[in-house]
């Protein structure tokens, strides 16, 4: 089975500032994450100036900044993301960005010549955006937090679609075509993977529905991980156990700083104590294939059991319930024989605790 991609999400946790921003891609490579993630985006071009907040953005910043506000001092120029893509190549990690506009994807892939790019669940419907995304051919890691399988579906239509390249104009026929097409198929199958999510923050565990991964897959056969938004590790680990082969996590520098997502991010300790958790749960996945490990091969004559005799027997003696036990040491006579041997004639004497032979 293949190593689960970890992405490390430090979204906006950099409130804007590039240097903080630098010492989360820092953090993310002393985790060992695959990659570390950001948003780029126009605020302008992608929240109207009377969006409200969602209630976690309220407990998290107060009410007295609008949500297009607030986004906007978390957003950082195509020249800051141009430094961030540097440094990460300097630091060996992937660098991804969620773009949530169309000029935020021409940059992304056009000009930092990005492959893989993360589409977030709020743009799951939003068939222009991913549209044009599928246009330009990257890799594709589609989030599905509050869709279900028939919205999944549709946007892989608009996804297969584009990544066919049709000169055909877009319409919802053309998308469903180009889904049921076995070219189409075969696109999805080579660019996409999926993730199940819970678009809430923090997201309560009861809401999480990690089965919901194996559905998806099942659904539609393509990679599907699961993008976390509860608190702490263990749900992840558990994603990661059901074979979640792409997890992605928000974490933070300091819970306690100011932003709408910090509070349910994870420590720089939290990240790293997850990574390595990660790596030990896709190690003890093993095969699937039910047979003694080798390393408890030389337990198996110590921890099973023989026929024994359980007082002294004598050659010729009739074998019964009162002078034969089943005892260890294992590497006798299976204890499967115990009934086949009652009633026979021992072939020798026995001291009481030898192993029998017959």
């Amino acid at each position: 089975m293949n190593a689960t991609y970890v992405i490390a999400e430090a979204g906006v946790n950099h409130n804007g500032d590039l240097q903080m921003a630098k010492r989360l891609i820092d953090i993310a490579v002393n985790s060992k994450a695959d990659a570390v993630k950001f948003q780029t985006f126009k605020t302008e071009l992608i929240i109207s100036t009377c969006a409200p907040k969602a209630e976690y953005q309220r407990q998290t910043t107060g009410e007295e900044e609008s949500q297009f506000e607030m986004v906007k001092k978390l957003e950082l120029s195509f020249n800051q993301f141009r430094e961030l893509k540097a440094y990460c190549d300097e630091r060996g990690i992937e660098f991804l960005s969620t773009p949530f506009d169309i000029e935020s994807v021409d940059f992304l892939i056009d000009e930092l010549n990005l492959t893989t790019i993360k589409i977030s669940s709020g743009e799951i419907t939003n068939a222009p955006l991913l549209y044009h995304i599928a246009r330009k051919q990257p890799d594709i890691i589609l989030s599905t937090g509050m869709a279900t399988l028939s919205e999944v579906e549709a946007a892989l239509g608009v996804i297969a679609f584009g990544l066919l390249s049709k000169n055909e104009a877009p319409s919802a026929s053309a998308f469903r075509s180009a889904y049921l097409s076995s070219e189409g198929q075969r696109q999805l199958q080579s660019k996409v993977r999926l993730l199940h999510c819970t678009t809430e923050y923090p997201a309560p565990v009861e809401d999480v529905n990690l089965l919901a991964i194996e559905t998806m897959h099942k659904a539609f056969g393509l990679p599907t991980g699961y993008s976390d938004h509860t608190e702490g590790i263990a749900v992840t680990i558990a994603a990661v156990a059901l074979g979640a082969s792409v997890i992605e996590k928000h974490f933070t520098h300091d819970k306690q700083a100011e932003g709408p997502d910090h509070r349910a991010s994870l420590s720089p300790q939290e990240l790293q104590l997850l990574i390595q958790s990660i790596r030990q749960v896709e190690a003890a996945r093993g095969t699937g294939i039910k047979i003694p490990a080798e390393s408890e091969m030389k337990n198996i004559d110590i921890a099973r059991k023989s026929i024994v005799a359980h007082k002294k027997i004598e050659q010729g003696e009739t074998l019964s319930v009162n002078n034969i036990a089943v005892k260890r040491p294992g590497g006798g006579i299976s204890p499967f024989e115990y009934w086949s041997l009652l009633e026979t004639t021992a072939v020798q004497d026995f001291e009481e605790g030898e192993l029998l032979e017959q």
